[in-house]
């Protein structure tokens, strides 16, 4: 069972999230200090970042144009998207550069980097890779339609892809594109698309040791058989974890929870 530390990112800091209420998370300390204590001291050995600023961005109508300009990245046309390693930077001042800054120096630190960042282009998923990210996490409560995600399997590999089933009381979070359909369903669209690992992440759980939604996983296991599936939000302790060991899960997103995981460290 793999443990993935989580990082949540916005306005240049780390926050502690909990419940998805992401304008009341608190900031906790400096984003890469809180990666190399997970590395270090938890000796995790892969880590989750969330750009909650990139995220809320898109949900708020911030477009293709302005995603485009994240992190310095240059404004390119779709044609020019499909092409490989043609990003050319712009100059660019405070919060996009030092997001950017934040997620190579991350990276440097030698580990697995998931990444979610609001992914939903070619363009996005490759500018993830150029920073850093060994997966990108692809969202679905930022993604505009499952062509978007079987293009960007398609140009990256699967293998490099997360599809993150975004769920909020197990309700799923989409737009309007997305089929309203069950969260197995939606896991099996992402899974025929080329995703090859799934996150079930329930917002709602996040932060609150609340638990995981067992039977739902479940389904989820059944419905994507081939995929690595991880859980997150809720986790309360090694008992959870061993229970989704047996439900055939692969790994865990975890934050809160880590010091109940490993309790010799923070004696």
């Amino acid at each position: 069972m793999r443990v993935i530390g989580v990082i949540d990112l916005r306005n240049g800091r780390a926050v502690r999230a909990c419940a998805g209420h992401r304008d009341r998370y608190p900031p906790i300390g400096d984003p890469v200090d809180l990666a190399r204590r997970y590395v270090d001291h938890y000796k995790l050995t892969e880590l989750y970042l969330a750009d909650l600023d990139a995220i809320e961005s898109s949900n708020n109508g911030g477009g293709p144009d302005r995603l485009r300009q994240d992190y310095g990245e240059s404004r390119r046309s779709e044609a020019e998207a499909e092409r490989p390693a043609l990003h050319v930077a712009r100059p660019v001042q405070g919060r996009d550069r030092d997001r950017g800054d934040t997620i190579r120096r991350i990276a440097e630190l030698g580990v697995p980097l998931w990444l979610d960042a609001s992914v939903s282009s070619v363009e996005r998923a490759r500018h993830a890779l150029d920073l850093g990210a060994t997966r990108v996490v692809v969202g679905l409560e930022s993604l505009p339609s499952f062509h978007a995600l079987r293009s960007i399997c398609a140009a990256i590999g699967g293998e490099f892809v997360a599809f993150s089933l975004d769920l909020r009381a197990g309700e799923p979070i989409a737009g309007r594109a997305i089929p309203l359909e069950a969260p197995e369903q939606l896991a099996a669209r992402a899974a025929d698309a080329g995703a090859r690992s799934i996150i079930v992440l329930d917002l709602a759980r996040v932060g609150t040791r609340v638990g995981v939604d067992f039977e739902l996983l479940g389904r989820i296991r059944k419905a994507a058989p081939g995929l690595a599936l991880l859980a997150g939000g809720g986790v309360r302790g090694l008992a959870d974890l061993e229970k989704l060991a047996e439900l055939g899960c692969d790994g865990a997103l975890v934050a809160t929870a880590l010091d109940a995981l490993y309790p010799s460290v923070t004696r």
